[in-house]
C-alpha cells in the first residue's frame, strides 16, 4: 500500500477545518433558535438558513478543507467537479431534512432519532461521495469495520446536533454546543479517512479533474457570502429577548380579549 498523509500541511488544515465546523454549527444553532421562537412559515425560512450554515459551512466546507491536507505518495490527486458539487448539495439537503423532521416532532424521541439516522447516513454519504470524487493513479479500498464506525459516529453526531437545535439557546450555551459539534464532525471525517487505503499504479496515465486549489477561491467567496448574509439576517432581525417580549405581550392581549365582556351597542345589543 502507498503511504498516505492526512496532514501534509501540518496542523493548518485540521485546525482550519475545526474552526469552520464550529463556526457553521454556531451559526446554525443561532438560526434554529430563532426558528423555534418565530414558528410557522417564518420559522421554516430560518431552518433553511440553518441547513446551509450547518450542512454547507459546518460539514461540507470542513470536509473539503481537511481534504486539502490529504496526499498520496506516488500520485497526484484531481477532483471530479460534478461529484464534488453533488456532495455539497447532499450535505445541505440531508441536514435540512433532519432539521425539519426534528422540528416537526419537537422533542419526541422517534422524530429525533429518525432525524439523526437520516442526517447521519446522509452526511456519511456526502463524505464518501466526496472521497469518490478524487481521481488518482491508484486503486482505492476501504476497511468496512472503520467505515461502519464512521457511519455510527455520523449518526450519533447528527442526533446530538439535532437535540442541540431543539434545546440550546443563549450565546454561551450555543458556543459550547458548537464546539462539541465541531469535534464530532471532525472526528467522523478523520475516522472515515483512516479507513482508506491506496495502492498506486506503476505507470500513471493522465489524471483528469480539477486541482483542490482550484476550488479554494470559489469556496472562500461562496462561504463568505452565505455566512455574512446569514449573520446580517440575524443582526438585523429582532433579538431573542425582543421576540420573547413580543410573544408574551401578544399572549397577554389574547388573554385579556378572551376574558373581556362582549361589546354592546347603544341599545345594549351585543355587537356581532
Amino acid at each position: 500500500m502507498s503511504p498516505i498523509d492526512h496532514f501534509s500541511f501540518g496542523l493548518l488544515t485540521p485546525v482550519l477545518a475545526y474552526i469552520m465546523s464550529s463556526v457553521g454549527s454556531m451559526l446554525g444553532l443561532l438560526l434554529t433558535s430563532r426558528a423555534r421562537l418565530m414558528g410557522g412559515r417564518e420559522g421554516r425560512f430560518w431552518l433553511v438558513g440553518a441547513a446551509f450554515a450547518i450542512g454547507g459551512t459546518g460539514i461540507w466546507t470542513m470536509h473539503f478543507i481537511a481534504m486539502l491536507g490529504f496526499s498520496v505518495t506516488g500520485s497526484v490527486i484531481r477532483y471530479n467537479v460534478p461529484l464534488t458539487a453533488a456532495s455539497a448539495l447532499i450535505a445541505v439537503v440531508v441536514v435540512g431534512m433532519g432539521l425539519f423532521l426534528a422540528s416537526y416532532g419537537g422533542e419526541r424521541l422517534p422524530f429525533l432519532l429518525g432525524g439523526g439516522i437520516l442526517t447521519g447516513c446522509g452526511v456519511a454519504s456526502m463524505h464518501y461521495l466526496g472521497m469518490a470524487a478524487m481521481n488518482m493513479s491508484g486503486h482505492v479500498s476501504y476497511d468496512p469495520v472503520i467505515v461502519s464506525l464512521s457511519v455510527l459516529i455520523a449518526i450519533a453526531a447528527a442526533t446530538v446536533a439535532l437535540w442541540f437545535t431543539l434545546r440550546v439557546s443563549g450565546a454561551l450555551k450555543i458556543g459550547a454546543a458548537a464546539l462539541v459539534m465541531g469535534v464530532a464532525v471532525c472526528g467522523m471525517h478523520y475516522t472515515g479517512m483512516y479507513s482508506m487505503s491506496v495502492l498506486t499504479h506503476g505507470d500513471a496515465g493522465p489524471i483528469f479533474g480539477a486541482r483542490a486549489i482550484d476550488f479554494l477561491l470559489p469556496l472562500i467567496v461562496g462561504i463568505s457570502v452565505i455566512t455574512v448574509g446569514l449573520l446580517l439576517t440575524i443582526i438585523l432581525s429582532p433579538s431573542e429577548k425582543e421576540l420573547r417580549s413580543e410573544a408574551e405581550f401578544r399572549d397577554r392581549l389574547r388573554d385579556r380579549d378572551e376574558g373581556a365582556p362582549p361589546e354592546v351597542d347603544l341599545f345594549g345589543t351585543p355587537r356581532r
